[in-house]
């Protein structure tokens, strides 16, 4: 009998309260931590708990405005709905699933379900604080990491009805972080267009929709860029916005009440189908289904009854019916998705016609690298068995298998050296590194043919899994590793221009990052500083006092892999590539990429910078790595 390495009796089972729970195990509440430079993270997620209980105030009919006022520290949220009954403000933000959003007579198709959001936004805070107003009185109870602190007794007031949540992130769970405005602004537009009517007062600035999911699709995709108007349309429990672009790819944004599901789910399935099953209906045409949807850009929500989702975060629908006992997800949006498709090309001949042309384009673009599509896939499935250019990890962003596969990274990096280093030191549980010979190819103007007959570009986009679509993207955050030299940068570019052209929805779903490393490490016998800046290498040298040594990397090679190691643990710094509201694709990519251009020339010789070391007198000489 195998001697027992630890005692397991009454002693070694534990009961955790509510608080600790979500402390110790934060990914079954919010999914990962972070440190902001994702979409996803949890600081992003705090938000989001608190407003949807705003939302789903509005969507029952009280409640037209919020007011949200963001900080580096803080989130402030007050919402002017019918305020949480005062005498269960303490049980509401801090008993774990209690809510009203298991009264369906309450709440209908709500965000909120599970009685869990705001309990984990207190129970992660480093102060929380929550104030109801309800018919002349006022509440208020504040927290630390979930424990309270305060218990007011309720007293008289002459605000509105409604109620205020303000939150302080607790830094040491959510290290590092930072909230990206752009991210920020996403959130609040998003609300903005499904819940037209609604006015978001967001750090002085307005967000407010008329028209919907129509209006975000004009947010998303440039007038000159769409081959027919935006088809909008209307139903109960659903609407969509859809029209065809000219770039590679499929651009879809899905909700289910009023939840942006950026993994999409039953309903975006059930969207895709009713395009194709509309479109084939109407030209009496078996079209290819790939065909019907390239280049399309679309946008689905609906209200759905008890949604199930596949996590807490709710970014995946994983419902098969629309309610309880009523119809299926699938027939409920293929049949009305495809039935009014049918109607508005019959009523509009211009759009219909458009449509075909950029179908049939796609067909003979299709046909054309069918052939060399063909030989470049046997060569990359040879390759997969043996592909140098790739050391995998273990966990992948596809495979539903736990957290860590929402942690899954790969780096793409320039040159043995490097890559190298990167291996010895990654965690072989997530993290994968991709290996590039040199400068890749500067694919600008060219077409998809590329991808298959350059065998670097057809490698990757295995290794990434993303040829047919972000369904099977095997990593969730693509990062490229490059030197912070011309050299690093032009790679960059390269690699971003291949993106761009080929996979937008990539970098437009918030893929797609760059990996700061230091510049310098600046050290005396007792401590290391390791910096990003030259600022960062002032304060360090000042830290340090006299005569620290300083060292300037030159490049990702020359750092060891035991340094190496800091740099993509816990402390990794990514910087997310985004693409902004008012970004024009196409003229980005012929601003950087295309051909020489007077403009360009200009805008180098606008920003060129002399940099300057400014060194004390009693500090040692840089040493280069």
């Amino acid at each position: 009998m195998a001697k027992d390495l630890f005692q397991y009796d009454e002693s070694s089972i534990k009961s955790l309260d509510w608080r600790e729970h979500i402390r110790l195990r934060p990914g079954m509440y919010i999914g990962k931590l972070g440190d902001g430079s994702s979409k996803d993270d949890g600081i992003y997620v705090l938000v989001k708990e608190v407003m949807d209980n705003s939302i789903d105030e509005h969507m029952m009919g009280y409640g037209k405005v919020i007011d949200v006022k963001i900080t580096d520290q803080s989130v402030t949220i007050r919402d002017y709905g019918r305020g949480i009954p005062l005498g269960k403000v303490i049980d509401c933000v801090s008993k774990i699933n209690t809510g009203a959003k298991y009264d369906s007579n309450a709440f209908q198709k709500s965000v909120g379900l599970n009685g869990v959001g705001t309990k984990a936004v207190n129970a992660l805070s480093n102060y929380f604080k929550v104030q109801a107003f309800r018919d002349g009185k006022t509440k208020v109870a504040e927290f630390k990491k979930g424990k309270i602190t305060n218990d007011a007794k309720i007293t008289k007031s002459n605000d509105k009805n409604g109620t205020t949540i303000l939150f302080e992130p607790d830094e040491t769970m959510f290290k590092n972080y930072h909230f990206i405005p752009e991210y920020l602004d996403d959130l609040m537009w998003n609300y903005a267009f499904l819940n037209a009517g609604l006015t978001i007062n967001y750090n002085g600035k307005k967000f407010y929709s008329k028209d919907g999911l129509l209006d975000l699709l004009k947010q998303k995709i440039e007038n000159e860029e769409m081959r027919y108007p935006i088809i909008h349309v209307k139903g109960n429990d659903i609407e969509f916005a859809l029209t065809h672009g000219t770039q590679y790819g499929e651009e879809y944004y899905s909700f289910v009440n009023g939840q942006n599901t950026t993994q999409g789910g039953t309903h975006l399935a059930a969207f895709r189908e009713g395009v194709v099953k509309g479109v084939r209906a109407y030209f009496k045409k078996d079209y290819d289904a790939s065909d019907i949807r390239a280049s399309m850009v679309a946008a689905i929500a609906v209200r759905v009854q008890e949604p199930v989702f596949e996590s807490q975060t709710k970014t995946k629908l994983g419902s098969i019916h629309m309610a309880p006992n009523g119809p299926t997800v699938r027939s409920f949006i293929a049949d009305f998705v495809s039935r009014e498709l049918e109607i508005y090309l019959h009523s509009n001949p211009k759009s219909s016609e458009a449509l075909l042309k950029r179908i049939q384009q796609s067909e003979r673009e299709r046909k054309e690298i069918a052939g060399i599509k063909k030989l470049a896939n046997e060569r990359a499935k040879k390759a997969n068995l043996h592909n140098k250019k790739l050391r995998d990890c273990r966990f992948h962003f596809n495979e539903e298998k736990g957290a860590r596969s929402q942690e899954s990274m790969i780096f793409i990096t320039e040159g043995d050296s490097a890559s190298g280093s990167i291996t010895k030191s990654r965690d072989v549980e997530t993290q994968a590194v991709f290996s590039l010979r040199g400068k890749p190819l500067n694919c600008f103007g060219l077409t998809k043919k590329v991808v298959y007959e350059n065998e670097e570009f057809n490698l990757l986009q295995h290794a990434l899994n993303i040829e047919d679509g972000l369904e099977g993207l095997r990593y969730n955050k693509v990062i490229i590793a490059t030197d912070a030299d011309v050299d690093g940068m032009h790679i960059r570019l390269l690699l971003l221009t291949f993106f761009l052209q080929f996979f937008p929805e990539l970098v437009k779903s918030g893929h797609v990052f760059i990996l700061e490393t230091p510049l310098f490490r600046v050290r005396n016998k007792k401590e290391t500083i390791y910096c990003y800046s030259e600022e960062e290498k002032r304060e360090a040298v000042d830290k340090l006092g006299s005569k620290p040594e300083i060292t300037r990397f030159k490049g990702l090679g020359e750092i060891s892999p035991d340094e190496f190691g800091e740099f993509i643990g816990e402390n990794i710094r990514l910087q997310p590539v985004i693409l902004g509201k008012d970004s024009h694709l196409g003229k980005i990519l012929e601003f950087y990429m295309g051909k020489n251009s007077p403009t360009r020339q200009e805008f180098i010789i606008d920003n060129l910078r002399i940099e300057m070391d400014i060194v004390k007198e009693d500090i040692v000489e840089e040493v280069e790595a």
